[in-house]
């Protein structure tokens, strides 16, 4: 097996890990587990297996002071992120919510064109409407809104602060860092940040049978650790463009979770609009955006 074809697999590998989210996340919810203690659950256990990881490669944990201001903005836009996308399970299914994320490509790309003067051609134009039409055929039934319009923009706010954090690892002090110290840092900047947020709006709920501590380390490690072991795995060997393009599973990973698991209702109407989503996603990234998989 060629570099490539690993690289191919471990992209594949790393969207189908992070698409378990809602997998690991909705029991905790049924558990009476609100989404504030899961996240704190997923960020501060999964903080020190990345730091078990660093450990075991031998890498440095000092960081420049420099450094420090980046590190916390990128630690909150990705705790609101994590945030507001955990929340909206609470107001819509869980396969669809994910998929409204991905909308971040097109999001990103408005930003860097009013923020750097990056060049906008068709393709992004084409994937803008392509992405507006596949979200009115999630919402739309005839009749009114399918989903609840604050589901819809809690999804819009996580995919807008995601796009703000992807942005700034390409342009702020941190590009040189290496991923795995930087992602770190974020995950304990954020586990930070959710436990300030509990002490003012808790409270910290536990979950009830201690079998689903097992589910809550399962979150930590599958959709957090893993995905981004393996998305950086395919990056050294694919790039960052091929391997976005492989990150567009992540939705139909959550998708077929929600539907084999959680008896999500789906229909045609879904999948035309979900094929549509994720076309506007590989318009954006097949023409040479270089943005990078959620972890």
């Amino acid at each position: 097996m060629n570099n490539r074809t690993k690289g191919y697999l471990f992209g594949i590998f790393g969207a189908a890990a992070y698409g378990l989210n809602p997998l690991f996340t909705l029991p905790l919810y049924a558990d009476s587990v609100n989404p504030l203690s899961a996240l704190l659950f997923r960020y501060g256990l999964a903080a020190p297996l990345l730091a078990l990881l660093m450990v075991a490669r031998r890498m440095s944990f000092r960081i420049d002071r420099h450094e420090l201001p980046a590190l916390i903005v990128l630690g909150i836009m990705m705790a609101l992120s994590s945030l507001t996308l955990f929340v909206s399970y609470t107001y819509m299914d869980a396969g669809i919510a994910s998929t409204l994320l991905f909308v971040y490509p097109i999001l990103t790309a408005v930003l860097m064109k009013v923020g750097y003067q990056e060049r906008m051609n068709w393709k992004v134009a084409v994937s803008m409407l392509l992405a507006l039409a596949g979200i009115l055929l999630l919402y739309y039934q005839g009749k009114g809104l399918h989903l609840d319009a604050t589901g819809v923009l809690l999804v819009f706010v996580s995919a807008l602060t995601y796009a703000i954090y992807l942005i700034g690892v390409k342009h702020s002090c941190l590009v040189r860092m290496p991923t795995l110290k930087m992602n770190f840092y974020v995950l304990v900047v954020s586990t930070a940040l959710f436990v300030v947020c509990l002490l003012f709006f808790g409270p910290l709920t536990l979950p009830q049978h201690g079998y689903l501590w097992m589910d809550a380390l399962a979150l930590a490690l599958f959709p957090t650790c893993v995905s981004f072991l393996f998305t950086t795995l395919a990056v050294h060997r694919i790039g960052s463009t091929e391997t976005s393009i492989l990150g567009a599973l992540e939705p139909l990973t959550a998708v077929v979770i929600g539907i084999l698991v959680f008896h999500e209702a789906f229909t045609f109407r879904n999948a035309c609009g979900i094929a549509l989503i994720l076309l506007s996603v590989c318009v954006v990234v097949w023409q040479g955006k270089r943005l990078q998989t959620p972890s």
